[in-house]
C-alpha cells in the first residue's frame, strides 16, 4: 500500500505558516539588530532553514521589502505626519528632529535605511526620498520664519542625520541621557537668532 502524501492544500498551509514565521522573526531581528542581521539568525528564530527564506522571499532584499512597512516605514512616516500638524515652523522642525533622533536611537533598522545600505531595495529608497522631501519642507518653512540659522540648509540636516546614523551603527552607543543632551545641543546650534532668544 502506497504511503499517503500531503494534499496540495496542506502544502499551501505549511508554506503560509513558514512565511508568517519568517516574517515575524525578521521583524523582531531587524528591529533589534538592524537590516544587516545574519540570515542564519532570522532562520533560527523562525525555525526554518536559510534556504527556506530564499525560497519564500528570494533573499535578504525580498525579505526586507516584505516587512519594511512594519519595521521602519510606519513609525518614520508617523514622525513626519505628526510634525506636519504643528503650526509653528520652529517647533515643527524641533519636534521632527527630536523624534527622528529618538527613532534612530531605538530602531537600528532606521539607520540602515537612512544610510541607504541596500540601494537596490525600492521601498527603502522610497522611504529615503520621502524623508528628504520632509527635510526640505521643514527646513524651508523654519528658515522663512527665522527659526533656523539662515545658512542652515536641508542638506545640512540630512548630513546631521546621516552622521548620527553612522555613529549609532558603527560607533560606541552613548547612554540615553548623553544622547538626549547632545540632541539639545544640536537644536541650540541650528536655531535662528530670534528662536534662540525666545522671539525677543
Amino acid at each position: 500500500m502506497a504511503a499517503a502524501t500531503p494534499s496540495g492544500s496542506g502544502l499551501r498551509a505549511d508554506a503560509r505558516r513558514n512565511s508568517e514565521q519568517i516574517r515575524a522573526a525578521a521583524i523582531g531581528a531587524f528591529r533589534g539588530q538592524g537590516l544587516t542581521v545574519p540570515m542564519e539568525e532570522v532562520a533560527k528564530a523562525a525555525g526554518v532553514s536559510k534556504a527556506t527564506i530564499f525560497n519564500r522571499f528570494g533573499g535578504r532584499i525580498g525579505l526586507i521589502e516584505a516587512v519594511i512597512e512594519e519595521v521602519v516605514a510606519r513609525e518614520l512616516f508617523t514622525v513626519i505626519d505628526r510634525a506636519r500638524t504643528i503650526e509653528d515652523a520652529g517647533e515643527r522642525v524641533t519636534s521632527y528632529l527630536t523624534a527622528l533622533r529618538d527613532l534612530q536611537y531605538r530602531q537600528p533598522a532606521v539607520n540602515d535605511v537612512l544610510l541607504q545600505i541596500y540601494p537596490h531595495a525600492p521601498q527603502l529608497m522610497e522611504i529615503c526620498r520621502a524623508g528628504s522631501e520632509a527635510n526640505e519642507e521643514f527646513v524651508a518653512a523654519a528658515r522663512a520664519a527665522g527659526a533656523l540659522r539662515p545658512e542652515f540648509t536641508a542638506g545640512d540636516l540630512q548630513a546631521l542625520v546621516v552622521d548620527n546614523a553612522l555613529v549609532l551603527k558603527h560607533g560606541e552607543r552613548p547612554p540615553r541621557d548623553d544622547y538626549d543632551r547632545r540632541t539639545r545641543y544640536l537644536l541650540d546650534g541650528i536655531r535662528g537668532r530670534s528662536a534662540a532668544s525666545g522671539g525677543r
